[in-house]
């Protein structure tokens, strides 16, 4: 338990570093593998023994106020950690999992920015601005290959934030559950995983939903209405979605047909090099949701 209260140190502290995208999608980790496996009076010992360490290099190295930093940080995630710890003790489904997981994050982000306007501080507003700021930095040469203009860019992309927050959202509690279940597995714990993907089906009601924004589209055309911003941050979650079951799809064939994995690694190489392609495999993922293909490729 020292070995992980140290790890904690660590990637809090790594925050600071260059790396500090790839540690910070990593520090539910540790502290969850701790609440799981610590009663709750030694997990809070062992919990304040790391953010007193980090207060302590921080203040010895830089100044306290870094410090102070980085563990409002790491008690940020900590309500998220709770909620899945004890989740994970009660053998909770992983699809229970990550969607407490991810509602509670995703609400805590929420309540972030309320907080901040009560106080006067318009995060979004202090976004737009930043965004600009660095669109004016770029190359004029890049800049001249955007095709709309940057104010229009940044309002959109603002009008974008819950689109941002629910994919981040999900991003961290995916990493965070694969990696603790990993470990926890190993330490003699017994964590359900989630069903293979070849098995994975969305319910039909979400082509219903797809099918309505997609109509929605052709007749929303003021960019200040709720509902240009409602599909604006809708669509793209709805073909994402798709798309990945498109992709279970692929690896449900693969086994089926009893061939090797060539076809769905294929069809995710192509998504992560060309974006253009989600709209396409959503459409696949449309149809294996609301026609019994499986079923007629298993009858054959």
């Amino acid at each position: 338990m020292l070995g992980w209260s140290l790890m904690t140190v660590v990637l809090l502290l790594s925050i600071l570093s260059p790396l500090n995208i790839i540690t910070f999608s990593l520090l539910m980790v540790p502290i969850l593998v701790q609440y799981v496996k610590l009663e709750t009076k030694r997990f809070l010992i062992y919990y304040g023994i790391s953010l007193a360490a980090v207060y302590v290099a921080t203040s010895l190295l830089i100044t306290g106020w870094v410090g102070v930093v980085l563990i409002a940080i790491s008690l940020f995630f900590l309500p998220p950690v709770i909620q899945m710890g004890n989740l994970y003790k009660k053998r909770a489904p992983a699809r229970t999992v990550l969607t407490v997981g991810t509602i509670t994050l995703l609400a805590e982000m929420l309540l972030s920015i309320l907080v901040a306007y009560l106080f006067g501080l318009n995060l979004i507003s202090k976004m737009k601005q930043f965004m600009l700021s660095v669109m004016e930095t770029m190359p004029t040469q890049l800049r001249s290959m955007i095709a709309i203009d940057p104010d229009t860019l940044v309002q959109l992309m603002s009008q974008m934030l819950p689109f941002y927050m629910i994919v981040s959202s999900l991003f961290l509690i995916v990493v965070a559950h694969w990696l603790a279940r990993k470990l926890l597995n190993r330490s003699g714990e017994a964590i359900p995983a989630f069903k293979p993907i070849r098995d994975w089906m969305l319910p039909k009601s979400f082509v219903w939903y797809y099918v309505i924004a997609l109509f929605m589209e052709f007749f929303v055309s003021d960019s200040n209405s709720i509902f240009f911003t409602l599909l604006l941050n809708l669509l793209p979650l709805l073909t994402a979605v798709f798309a990945i079951q498109a992709i279970a799809f692929l690896f449900y064939v693969a086994h089926s047909k009893q061939w090797n994995r060539t076809l769905p690694i294929i069809g995710i190489i192509v998504l992560l090099i060309f974006p253009p392609a989600y709209f396409m495999f959503s459409l696949l993922g449309v149809f294996d949701v609301a026609f019994p293909i499986r079923e007629r490729m298993t009858g054959k």
